[in-house]
Order: C-alpha cells, then structure tokens, then sequence
C-alpha cells in the first residue's frame, strides 16, 4: 500500500483497513510464535502499512 493510496481514502474506510491489519498482525505473531509462519516479509509490509495510515489519520488530526 502506498502514502497516496491512503490519502485518497476515507477516515472510514481507514478505520476499517487499520482494524483489518491489526488482526492480521495478531494473526501473524501467533503462527510466528508457533512456528507456522511461512511469509516472515508479511510481519514488516503489515507493520508499515499500519504506520502508514496511522500517520495520515494523524495528519488529518492535526489540520482539523
């Protein structure tokens, strides 16, 4: 996911998107935690797009 993708959605469809990525984080330390996970570059794309949006809703925050 890029910044300007993120920009371009709504707080409610990032909001939806933030929730959708913590699960997947979840899910992804326990199948690390439990030797499971085959993907181990899904951890860090998951944990930067979530920083992604986080920093726009911040943003959006602040100019409001």
């Amino acid at each position: 996911m890029k910044v300007a993708d993120v920009r371009q959605k709504t707080d409610d469809e990032l909001s939806s998107e933030l929730t959708g990525l913590k699960k997947e984080a979840l899910n992804l330390r326990f199948q690390r935690a439990s030797g499971q996970l085959e993907s181990t570059s899904r951890v860090k794309t998951v944990r930067k797009d979530i920083a992604r949006i986080n920093t726009v809703m911040n943003e959006r925050k602040r100019k409001a």
